[in-house]
């Protein structure tokens, strides 16, 4: 039996690639008005065998050689533009595109792609996210102000914020619409108040949540019933940590910009092994992502249907974190 990991089947190997099936896998963290979300695996033309189809993009991933980037958001926005090129059912018509007024530099577009059947261009807005709940903070517990980045200077209201009153309305604005035009096909263009009745908005914001350990959280308001979901603990949590845990304890180490899938089963070590070069890495980085993998967990899930292995997502932070924490967004109308 072929076993999987958050959605990752173990017949995909490469890292590269396992992280485009957990962007087809991941639910959106967040609803976003009447924004909605990613496209599903239906408009992309995946509905089928989507694994199999992931591995034939194995030769321009090696093509690329190296040349992904590195950080986080830049790399997530590469996966989406290779999947939405390379789909049977998505052409992708632009990416990073700018908008200008006057000289003046608006923002960027993410990503603008059709369908083969629906030339009506789409906007895509592509965000990654890893939030770490705080049990006390700014508003009520519910609050989006209560989810900061690990480096403290991000939060889940301000990302909110931003995406519903700037990037995702960009695309609606006089400039924006002329600019959309020019990479349409001519057969598709038409007048600019035609083309703002037909385009559409969406927002891919995949993550994860990672709740406190030790606390009662409930999650932040708008968050998806889906979401992914793990565990955050202070450095000096750590062993009452573990001890929810058999023995038998395994751990990886997830490096940047590779956060987003499960990694296979061969990079798992001893956790008391492992879990002693995460420390370092904390005290000289600041918040590391690991996996936690205990086989006496998989005695409970024995049944000809459980094809999940139990996995579980943690982030480890400085004894001192959070340093900040950022305020929220200023009020709008």
């Amino acid at each position: 039996m072929t076993t999987s990991a958050e959605g990752v089947s173990d017949g995909i190997h490469n890292a590269v690639l396992r992280d485009i099936a957990w962007l087809l896998e991941t639910p959106d963290l967040v609803s976003l008005g009447h924004y909605p979300g990613r496209p599903p695996p239906s408009t992309l033309g995946l509905a089928e065998r989507p694994w199999a189809w992931i591995n034939t993009l194995l030769p321009q991933v090696e093509a690329l050689n190296g040349k992904l980037a590195t950080r986080m958001g830049h790399y997530h926005e590469r996966l989406w533009q290779l999947l939405l090129d390379n789909a049977p059912n998505t052409r992708l018509l632009a990416n990073n595109l700018r908008i200008h007024q006057r000289r003046i530099t608006l923002g960027e577009l993410d990503m603008l792609y059709r369908t083969r059947k629906n030339p009506a261009p789409v906007h895509l807005e592509v965000a990654i996210k890893f939030y770490l709940g705080l049990p006390e903070g700014p508003g009520e517990a519910t609050s989006q102000s209560r989810w900061i980045g690990p480096g403290g200077l991000d939060s889940l209201a301000l990302k909110c914020s931003h995406l519903l009153h700037h990037q995702l309305p960009l695309s609606r604005t006089p400039g924006a619409l002329a600019n959309i035009t020019h990479w349409l096909a001519p057969r598709d263009v038409g007048e600019t108040a035609a083309l703002s009745d037909h385009l559409t908005q969406q927002l891919a914001m995949p993550g994860v949540l990672f709740y406190p350990w030790q606390a009662n959280l409930p999650p932040p308001a708008g968050a998806t019933a889906e979401h992914r979901r793990g565990w955050w603990c202070h450095q000096h949590a750590w062993p009452r940590v573990a001890e929810r845990y058999s023995s038998a304890l395994q751990v990886a180490w997830l490096a940047k910009p590779h956060w987003l899938a499960p990694p296979t089963l061969d990079a798992f070590g001893r956790a008391d092994e492992q879990m002693a070069d995460v420390m370092e890495q904390v005290n000289r980085y600041g918040p590391q992502q690991v996996m936690l993998y205990d086989p006496k967990g998989e005695e409970s899930c024995r049944e000809e249907s459980c094809q999940e292995r139990p996995l579980t997502r943690l982030m480890v932070v400085p004894n001192d974190w959070p340093r900040q924490v950022p305020l929220p967004p200023k009020r709008r109308g």
